[in-house]
């Protein structure tokens, strides 16, 4: 059975492809959608079914940190207990 490429819509053949993630690739396909480099097969993250290199995944759907509203510069909160 052929199965199509989830980026390019294409047809799939046993000889081509590079599965990841439960999908399978063409390998000129399987690139981050952000910066479009290469990717390794099950070496990346996935968002919204698309796959990204981990810098960009992190950069763009990562923690963040708390911001303050009166101040542009993002910190992450630090929370200290005191009995």
């Amino acid at each position: 059975m052929v199965g199509y490429c989830p980026i390019c819509g294409k047809p799939v053949y046993f000889g081509e492809k590079k599965r990841s993630l439960g999908r399978d690739y063409h390998p000129l396909c399987l690139k981050c959608q952000k910066c479009n480099r290469q990717l390794t097969a099950g070496q990346h993250a996935e968002y919204d079914e698309k796959p990204y290199c981990s810098h960009c995944y992190l950069k763009m759907f990562g923690p963040r940190g708390i911001k303050n509203v009166a101040c542009t510069r993002a910190y992450t909160a630090i929370f200290l207990l005191i009995p």
